[in-house]
């Protein structure tokens, strides 16, 4: 993993941190010297999590989160501040998908769970980090898990794709909001990556979706990391309200 000296001491909130894409992340901003807030709706994977950070020497802490709540999402970045005195980033990545349907036949309930945790989550959490951000007084980043599926579209996921594109638009709107206090806000939008989730779907095969990828194979969950992790120092101290894509060339093609 390449090395980002300046996240070192760094205090970055992680929701979604207990699997997949986010707990990568966490790992990696732990090896990193980050000081790890992480939040998650499974407390057990969550508490796993915080606690291999701390066993390899990192800081973390775990609260218990659902992102659907404002509520919960202030308290976490609440948590953040009273240990730590305040927050630098966010990595604001908790989501999840139901079943493939055509509109006409997806589930109210499919269609409201995933656009209060994709979507609403992440204008929750951009709410109360950038009000964190501001009341420190100090510069910060913020990065937010869109999808390929928030550039373009996929058949019979119309509500995620809904979700994911509204990601995006409020990445940009919001990285507008706040560029002139130095707050930075961007969004990757991962391919298919190897993770719990992606198993899910495919049922392990990892060749299913790798043939719709220039590259010829899905990603991995650390070459999302490392992205994220730039985009969170300062290393990319001139990007802002920009989407990063991480597909293995899929929306070129």
């Amino acid at each position: 993993m390449q090395s980002y000296p300046d996240l070192e001491g760094k205090v970055i909130v992680v929701t979604g941190g207990g699997s997949g894409m986010g707990r990568d992340v966490c790992l990696a901003l732990g090896q990193a010297g980050a000081r790890v807030v992480l939040g998650n709706r499974n407390q057990l994977d969550g508490q796993a999590v915080a606690d291999q950070i701390r066993a390899q020497g990192g800081v973390a802490l775990f609260q218990q989160t659902d992102v659907a709540r404002s509520t919960e999402c202030a308290a976490l970045v609440a948590r953040a501040v009273s240990h730590f005195g305040r927050i630098d980033g966010a990595f604001n990545n908790a989501g999840l998908q139901r079943a493939f349907n055509d509109m006409h036949e997806t589930p109210d309930e499919d269609v409201s769970d995933v656009i209060d945790v994709n979507l609403k989550g992440v204008l929750y959490m951009m709410k109360h980090a950038a009000r964190a951000m501001l009341e420190g007084g100090a510069a910060g980043s913020i990065v937010n898990n869109s999808s390929i599926f928030g550039l373009k579209a996929m058949p019979r996921l119309a509500y995620y794709v809904a979700a994911k594109h509204g990601v995006v638009g409020a990445t940009r709107a919001a990285a507008l909001d706040y560029a002139a206090h130095g707050i930075r806000i961007n969004a990757i939008c991962p391919g298919p990556i190897k993770t719990p989730s992606l198993d899910r779907v495919t049922g392990g095969d990892d060749l299913m979706y790798a043939g719709g990828v220039p590259m010829a194979r899905i990603g991995t969950p650390r070459e999302v990391s490392n992205a994220v992790l730039w985009l969170l120092s300062a290393q990319s101290s001139y990007v802002t309200g920009t989407t990063l894509s991480i597909d293995g060339g899929m929306c070129a093609a």
